[in-house]
């Protein structure tokens, strides 16, 4: 079904979409930096809380995504448009819900989830979560958009729109922080803005016509429950599955707190630039489900096989090649955050361990599961992602980081204990095959 030549065309654009995603994460901290550890520290610190956000939201645009796979491969392209549609409403309505419970629970989030900080962290923290909240319905909007057209192989359109959104970020950061002083709000205005403009044209690039999957001239607003329901049976376990992964760093980042500001901040700039360790994962992660949802529509289970093979070997050597670079010039990475030296060398440190265990584990715990979800098997891989989150990823931490006490770096130990155990199992569910027989 798919050319060597149609996965190139497929992988590349995500790739560069990803470098996007964490470039600009990484220019944000960079930029933020200036303005102090404390900025950075309460930045951060909300960016767990929206990166919770996101997952839900993406896993829904994942719903969406294999739902509308399935039609394509099966031939249907008016149902592929009407997944695409319902996917739009139901994401939009459950966004604007969630940002209205953000807003008037703000306080309890900053207080209850993150625990005792410093009183300068907490006020970066809350202008910073405040003004994100109202981009939270369009970033969840452009998420349904850029998953439709994965859905049709077209990732080089979420890419040119990726592109557009993120370098609006990045002007404006440059402007309100460099040029007019205003810190941590000049990182987050920028975000609400690129968002908004993001979410705005994808919608209108989906209303073609000629596309597979387009939002239709007539666009039917109503709910259709056997669509929802669809998407909801892949999305929402898959969004409890990020959400309880996503929820579990949120917990375990009351405990880094206790280890003070140095920890902090060299937690906050590992996770920023461990997102540039995976970037070949992630983008190959989402070539998997398009190519798997299509070939299981189309009853072709050999071929979601051949594929998911194939796409793991590209992603092992995606991974070994961007982290053998990341150890090589870690330090180089480091010193441009201008962090203290002990800040530095704990930074450097987790760096070279997470790069490690990216090139040996991550994989099979976290691009493996795609193809299971590509077929409906998203009951058992909400359960192994909750035990080993729960075992390992917060229980371990607190082990680890405390009872031992590793500080920060056991917390990461933890966490690659964690994805071990996942590999390990979805490997073994792979390969009984049973996710074959799963219809819904």
């Amino acid at each position: 079904m798919f050319s060597k030549q149609d996965l190139k065309k497929l992988i590349m654009p995500l790739i560069v979409e990803q470098v996007l995603l964490v470039a600009v994460g990484m220019a944000d901290t960079i930029m933020i930096s200036s303005v102090g550890e404390a900025a950075v520290s309460g930045v951060s610190l909300v960016d767990t809380v929206n990166v919770l956000l996101i997952n839900i939201f993406t896993a829904l645009a994942t719903g969406g995504a294999v739902v509308a796979g399935h039609c394509l491969g099966e031939g249907s392209k008016e149902r592929a448009s009407e997944a695409a549609e319902q996917l739009f409403l139901f994401t939009a309505a459950a966004s604007v819900f969630i940002m209205v419970l953000v807003l008037a629970g703000h306080q309890w989030i900053l207080t209850r989830v993150f625990g005792r900080i410093e009183v300068e962290v907490m006020a970066n923290a809350r202008i910073y979560l405040l003004i994100t909240a109202f981009s939270i319905p369009f970033i969840a909007v452009y998420n349904a958009g850029a998953a439709v057209f994965r859905a049709m192989s077209d990732s080089k359109t979420s890419m040119k729109v990726s592109l557009v959104m993120n370098g609006v970020n990045i002007a404006g950061n440059a402007i309100l922080i460099y040029g007019l002083g205003r810190g941590v709000e000049g990182a987050a205005i920028p975000t609400l803005v690129s968002r908004m403009l993001a979410a705005v044209i994808v919608a209108v690039l989906l209303r073609k016509e000629e596309l597979e999957i387009h939002l239709r001239r007539r666009m039917d607003f109503h709910f259709r429950r056997r669509i929802i329901r669809k998407i909801c049976y892949i999305g929402i376990p898959n969004g409890l599955e990020n959400s309880v992964f996503q929820l579990g760093k949120i917990m375990v980042l009351s405990l880094v707190t206790s280890f003070g500001t140095t920890a902090i901040t060299a937690n906050a700039v590992a996770n920023n630039i461990g997102l540039f360790q995976i970037i070949p994962g992630m983008a190959i992660g989402y070539a998997i489900v398009t190519v798997a949802s299509q070939c299981i529509g189309a009853q072709k289970y050999e071929e979601a096989k051949y594929y998911t093979s194939l796409l793991l070997k590209y992603m092992y050597a995606g991974m070994w090649l961007v982290n053998i670079v990341v150890i090589f010039v870690c330090p180089f990475i480091v010193r441009a955050y201008h962090l203290s030296q002990e800040t530095g060398e704990l930074t450097t440190q987790i760096l070279i361990y997470h790069a490690v265990c990216c090139m040996l584990i991550w994989s099979l715990a976290f691009g493996l599961p795609h193809t299971l979800r590509a077929a409906g098997d998203v009951k058992v891989t909400l359960v192994i992602s909750m035990l080993s989150m729960w075992i390992f990823r917060v229980g371990f931490s607190f082990f680890l980081g405390k009872t031992l006490q590793w500080g920060v770096f056991g917390i990461w130990v933890a966490m690659t204990i964690d994805w071990l155990f996942r590999a390990i199992l979805f490997s073994l569910r792979y390969r009984s095959g049973k996710w074959q027989e799963i219809h819904f």
